[in-house]
């Protein structure tokens, strides 16, 4: 009875390996795991995952940022998700990474935003010809000299972070584009309300209609909504820089348009052509039957 004991209890380092063997641990490249720091060397950190092998983290692999305490970033004991970036050796171990994790999981969060229109901030960390470079949410973002507020000495914009929404979203081509111009006009538009009255100046005119600035949010007055009647040519009607009065009949804050008319001002079609100025001095007082008009 004493030697069945003694044989049923010796598990030798063979027998321990055989029994790892039963067992399928299948870890692919791009699959994210949890694992608890077990040990630090010079070149990066070992994680227990659960398999024969202990993980390996590399110092660069260690965080988003650049490792200078790898104790510090990755303490023993504490529990993190890792990204596995190359598949087992011969001796069953896998490479990890934190580093390219967090890229993804930045990325991710960046498609979220860029997808609900919401803005971003991103820190200016330098500047060149084309406008400034900087970092949002760790990853390296640029904003065009054509989309920033400030368009000349660019460097003392450095250090500062500025509001912006995405231009473009490219993880493939770690391509991040930003515009402060347009989170700036979407914060203008999220001040406007559907159905008011606005002064605004007219800053460009195209064969389709007008575009009015209304306090640093530009809207569209079509052609169409310009009077009740035909209009050959806008030209007869309007000019850059001028001042009118118009109603603003939409906001699209998604894509940042808004739609305004003079036409609801008109107590009959072509008024707008033959009293403009009349038309737009008494505005205010139109506003009721603007209103019914609306509500119909």
């Amino acid at each position: 009875m004493n030697s069945n004991s003694t044989s049923s209890q010796s598990f030798s380092m063979e027998d321990f390996a055989q029994a790892l063997d039963k067992y399928d641990y299948e870890f692919a490249k791009g699959q994210i795991i949890r694992g608890t720091v077990i040990q630090h060397d010079s070149e990066g950190a070992y994680v227990d995952i659960g398999g024969k092998s202990p993980g390996f983290v590399p110092t660069r692999e260690a965080a988003l940022e650049e490792v200078y305490n790898l104790a510090l970033v990755l303490p023993l004991d504490e529990e993190f998700e890792f990204l596995i970036i190359r598949e087992q050796n011969a001796d069953g171990q896998v490479t990890l990474s934190r580093r390219q994790l967090e890229v993804k999981q930045a990325w991710d969060k960046i498609a979220e935003i860029a997808e609900s229109g919401k803005s971003a901030q991103m820190r200016v960390t330098g500047v060149n010809k084309g406008g400034v470079t900087g970092e949002v949410e760790g990853l390296r973002g640029f904003i065009p000299r054509s989309h920033l507020q400030q368009r000349d000495g660019l460097e003392s914009l450095i250090g500062q972070l500025l509001t912006a929404t995405f231009l473009e979203v490219n993880p493939e081509a770690r391509k991040l584009v930003l515009s402060q111009r347009d989170a700036m006009r979407a914060t203008a538009i999220a001040k406007l309300e559907q159905g008011t009255l606005m002064a605004g100046k007219i800053v460009s005119m195209k064969p389709y209609g007008v575009f009015v600035d209304l306090n640093g949010a530009t809207g569209l007055l079509h052609i169409k909504e310009v009077s009740g009647t035909h209009i050959d040519s806008l030209n007869n009607l309007f000019k850059v820089g001028q001042e009118i009065q118009v109603v603003i009949l939409d906001i699209d804050e998604y894509k940042n348009r808004l739609s305004l008319s003079t036409k609801i001002l008109e107590e009959y079609p072509g008024e707008i052509v033959e009293k403009l100025d009349e038309v737009m001095a008494n505005a205010e007082a139109r506003m009721p039957q603007v209103k019914e008009k609306l509500a119909n």
